[in-house]
């Protein structure tokens, strides 16, 4: 993308009064971001419903503009990168939710459309316990797919507890922070975070530079956490907090979401004991029930040489069908989203195409909105 759109894109989320729905359908209607501006003068034009509260957010365009071309000149130096809502490499997962960020701000080289990704999640005030169940959980996980990405918040507790291990287990973890990338809080966490973007991982947010970590950043940014991923995964909780507040975010946005059980009476268990209880979650207690749960095949079994299938014993499949097919036969499954964009078909389209499939008995449909192939 070249640097105008960025630019564009970037003073979009810097125009007082501009909310996040508005932008969005501006970028619908208009098609890019430096089209919102060069035609901002003719916003009731291009959209007759406009209001006048959206009309008078471009007062201050010329300001955002500065600003965010100062905001690049930081990025540019600094070698990090920018995701903007219609770049390519931005995470598919959360593109589908529909208050996901306009503008995502990263620091690293990790694949935020990696094949499996989960987000980890707790309390601030972990227990031995807790530490115990984050450390294992990762590690144990690492022997059945050591390429998945672990999402946390770099917070005290059991962020940073997740984050470390996966660093200690050679997986690739990213941080999603609630300030801009000038800063890392809490600063105590800077050596972390550094070997986190040395080691395939990184940092993430949607704040610019000079962005504060103030209280509401973080109830913001645990949208992004929810978004990214798979599956959720709750470690210790108690009834109220940030954590119980990613979990719901996570189910509004049809990931699936797990919760490891603790004892009856700690502070700490009682939020992920409810979550069980109101089945909100599942109860998890260690790798292998995360990869039944959400359909993934354990490849430390050993591979049965699947029974030959003729050709004419599958239904006859339209060229649509044909296409969503072929880009399943190399991998053991994807994520929707891949799957069109491999495709070359819409989301809608590709979601619908699927459903006939898995009618036909060709695909199986998988937790986190991911499908494989019945037979290769």
């Amino acid at each position: 993308m070249n640097t105008q759109e960025i630019i564009a894109a970037i003073a979009l989320t810097k125009l007082k009064g501009l909310s996040l729905l508005n932008a969005r359908t501006m970028l619908e209607a208009m098609g890019s971001a430096s089209e919102v501006f060069a035609h901002r003068k003719e916003i009731v034009r291009m959209i007759p419903d406009a209001s006048q509260r959206l009309v008078s957010a471009f007062a201050d365009a010329d300001e955002a503009m500065k600003i965010a071309e100062e905001e690049v000149e930081f990025i540019e130096k600094k070698r990090l990168k920018v995701f903007t809502l219609q770049d390519e490499d931005y995470p598919q997962r959360l593109r589908e939710c529909e208050d996901a960020p306009l503008v995502l701000y990263g620091c690293g080289n990790v694949n935020l459309n990696s094949q499996r990704i989960i987000s980890v999640v707790g309390t601030r005030k972990c227990s031995e316990y807790g530490r115990e169940v984050c450390n294992n959980f990762i590690a144990d996980l690492k022997r059945y797919y050591p390429d998945t990405l672990i999402v946390s918040g770099l917070a005290y507790g059991i962020d940073v507890c997740a984050h470390r291990a996966a660093l200690e287990n050679g997986m690739a973890t990213v941080g999603v922070l609630a300030h801009g990338l000038d800063t890392i809080y809490p600063s105590m966490h800077r050596q972390i975070a550094a070997d986190m973007v040395h080691q395939q991982g990184g940092l993430l947010t949607e704040y610019t530079t000079h962005t504060t970590p103030e209280k509401g950043n973080f109830v913001r940014r645990n949208r992004i956490v929810a978004g990214l991923c798979d599956a959720c995964i709750v470690v210790e909780s108690s009834e109220r907090g940030g954590s119980l507040i990613t979990a719901e975010l996570a189910m509004e946005y049809n990931r699936d979401v797990f919760a490891f059980p603790g004892r009856a009476y700690d502070e700490y268990s009682r939020g992920c004991n409810n979550l069980i209880r109101r089945q909100q979650a599942t109860l998890l207690t260690c790798a292998a029930d995360l990869l039944d749960a959400m359909g993934w095949e354990n490849p430390l079994k050993k591979a049965s040489k699947p029974e030959a299938i003729q050709q004419e014993l599958f239904p006859d499949l339209t060229d649509e069908e044909r296409a969503l097919v072929n880009t399943l036969k190399s991998v053991d499954d994807k994520h929707i989203n891949q799957i069109a964009i491999d495709a070359n078909i819409p989301y809608s389209r590709a979601s619908m195409i699927l459903f006939d499939l898995e009618m036909k008995g060709v695909v199986k449909a998988l937790g986190g909105a991911r499908y494989k192939l019945i037979h290769k």
